[in-house]
């Protein structure tokens, strides 16, 4: 793609940077912002400057807050013994669309994915051991996306936690093998933790 301007070119590779965006959308992004009055542009970049500097994520369960304590956690009215363990905010804010789950989140922070050198001690597992280890926990939901990296997570989770004599379950099936589960429709999403079943039941034997 020929530019008639490096600034405008800058700006639309810092744009086909973003996740999904490729170049012709990341020029339409840019070519409408440039058609802004300047403080509207100025608000936009101000925004995301004080969210990076300014997000903090939960020191309960890792979630993305404005607190050091999330909204979610700091409810009166949720089932504290009930966690549901998730990959990101993205799928705890999935679930929460769904309106069928009342219990609290532990955010993982990613999938265990050896090929990514992502592994155990990058993620936020152990925190979810602590929380169990305190002893108010009576079930732990693992609701994680159904593809390679979430079953190899599934079964170390498990690992970790199956000697705490606390139930470990995993959401029903409703979603395709190699399905995101920020992907899913609200009514599968939540009959799938409706009708979730222990994990030991999803293991070959």
């Amino acid at each position: 793609m020929n530019f008639s301007s490096k600034l405008l070119e800058d700006a639309v590779n810092e744009f086909g940077k973003l996740p999904g965006i490729g170049q012709k959308t990341a020029l339409r992004l840019v070519l409408h912002l440039l058609n802004k009055e300047q403080s509207e542009v100025a608000q936009f970049g101000n925004t995301l400057i004080k969210l990076k500097n300014q997000i903090k994520n939960c020191v309960v369960c890792h979630n993305i807050s404005d607190f050091d304590t999330c909204s979610i956690c700091a409810a009166v009215k949720r089932e504290r013994e009930v966690i549901c363990v998730v990959e990101d905010t993205r799928d705890v804010m999935a679930i929460e669309n769904t309106n069928q789950y009342f219990g609290v989140y532990h955010v993982l922070g990613g999938l265990i994915s050896p090929m990514d050198g992502i592994g155990p001690s990058d993620l936020n597992i152990e925190t979810l051991v602590e929380r169990v280890r305190a002893g108010e926990v009576k079930e732990i939901i693992l609701a994680l996306s159904a593809n390679m990296e979430g079953d190899t997570t599934l079964f170390y989770l498990h690992k970790k936690l199956k000697d705490f004599n606390v139930p470990i379950t995993t959401i029903a099936r409703g979603i395709a093998f190699g399905g995101e589960l920020e992907y899913a429709d609200e009514v599968t999403l939540g009959r799938s933790i409706i009708t979730r079943v222990p994990y030991e039941n999803t293991l070959m034997k």
